[in-house]
């Protein structure tokens, strides 16, 4: 590997880092404390910094020479509502709250790169350090954009980054492309009429019509959608009735949809709607139904892929580098990959065998309560940042 000998050198000072922010994680758009300890780390490496983008977020701003190219990287700093089961120094300290993501990695393998750019400026142009609130279900890119990213920051691409568990460290995968699904979610409300299990006839029962709407779901995937694009949908939850021998006046279903494309999107969602709705008026009730649109699907652009890739190989052997087969996770990177052109890479955060005396007994597996990051990944990370600067800003 071809990991910077300034970066390695600072890997213990940056794992430090890591484990703090490990230990006092805080939920989406609560990270005060985690702004605070990146915004003094940068302001003492000389990083001017702007704060308040999507209520917490940190940009750290690097400039060199006098180009006015511009790109971003982006970290994600918020942790998940889980207990965790680790009982290590740095496990949590905030009850019902963890880092099960890996945002703290993310976070500190940001910094480790801030501060060899702060010292060793070797491009021609800026770099912006995006420090994002709220990756878990808060939208936090959304915000931060909304807030004016891109305005007060103009950049011509941005990148993001996410370890990945069962991947051997030492290892990337970037492609272009659809990378990460969009994520929705969706409530229908069945309206019937209740009445004495006894007497079906006399009441409209909506749990065997949300039956039918369950299965009937399923030929959109298998009769509507192409086969080769992909789409899930997922019910997850029924709820209808309090009492065996009580038909109930209506039933809830909620569940969640993913797809690569807003194509596919917009079909699924129409097709629902229609089968929700026809369904009941065939059997004589109403319904309601609710579409919620969270993260957009995260699709990588052509060049920048390849410009990622390219960094990758140099720094660990093409071997190393693999083909990033998408996921039906979701990711609100999307938000600015849709704005701006760039790429967001998988970096490989092993088996589990990294974790220190005291994990919990689950495996090391994203949103698990016996997760921990590898921090043997932080100045691989770090790495991958500065070359990626150095070859985009060259």
């Amino acid at each position: 590997m071809n990991i910077i000998d300034s970066i390695s050198a600072q890997s213990d000072v940056i794992a430090r880092i890591r484990k703090d922010i490990h230990a006092h994680p805080e939920l989406r758009f609560e990270e005060h404390r985690t702004a605070d300890l990146v915004a003094q780390q940068l302001t003492a490496w000389g990083i001017p910094i702007h704060r308040g983008l999507g209520g917490t977020g940190v940009v750290g701003i690097i400039k060199n020479s006098t180009s006015d190219r511009a790109l971003g990287l982006r970290a994600d700093m918020d942790a998940l509502p889980i207990l965790e089961k680790n009982t290590f120094e740095h496990a949590s300290r905030h009850h019902g709250k963890m880092h099960a993501c890996g945002h703290d990695g993310h976070t500190a393998m940001l910094l480790g790169a801030a501060q060899h750019l702060a010292q060793h400026r070797h491009f021609d142009g800026t770099v912006y350090l995006i420090f994002q609130p709220a990756e878990e279900g808060g939208g936090g890119a959304r915000e931060m954009i909304r807030d004016g990213l891109f305005e007060k920051f103009p950049m011509q691409a941005v990148f993001g980054m996410h370890n990945w568990p069962g991947m051997a460290a030492g290892t990337f995968a970037v492609s272009p492309g659809p990378v990460m699904a969009s994520s929705n979610e969706f409530k229908v409300t069945i309206q019937g009429k209740g009445g004495h299990a006894a007497l079906p006839h006399t009441t409209l029962d909506p749990v065997p019509v949300a039956c039918q709407m369950v299965q009937a779901f399923q030929t959109i995937i298998t009769r509507n959608k192409k086969p080769i694009d992909a789409g899930v949908i997922s019910v997850t939850m029924i709820h209808a009735g309090e009492a065996t021998n009580v038909v109930p006046d209506r039933c809830e279903l909620q569940g969640t949809v993913r797809t690569f494309t807003l194509e596919v999107l917009d079909m699924i969602e129409t097709r629902m709607r229609q089968i929700a709705e026809y369904t009941c008026a065939a059997q004589g009730l109403t319904c309601t139904f609710e579409f919620l649109r969270n993260y957009p699907p995260t699709i990588n652009a052509l060049a920048e892929a390849e410009i990622a890739k390219q960094v990758m190989k140099d720094l660990v052997g093409p071997d190393q580098v693999l083909v990033q087969e998408p996921t039906m996770g979701a990711e609100d990177f999307a938000y600015m990959l849709q704005a701006k052109p760039g790429a967001y890479c998988f970096i490989g955060n092993g088996d589990g065998d990294h974790r220190s005396v005291g994990h919990g007994a689950g495996p090391c597996t994203l949103h698990n309560p016996s997760f921990d990051f590898n921090d043997a990944l932080l100045p691989l990370g770090a790495s991958y940042w500065v070359r990626l600067v150095e070859r985009w800003l060259s």
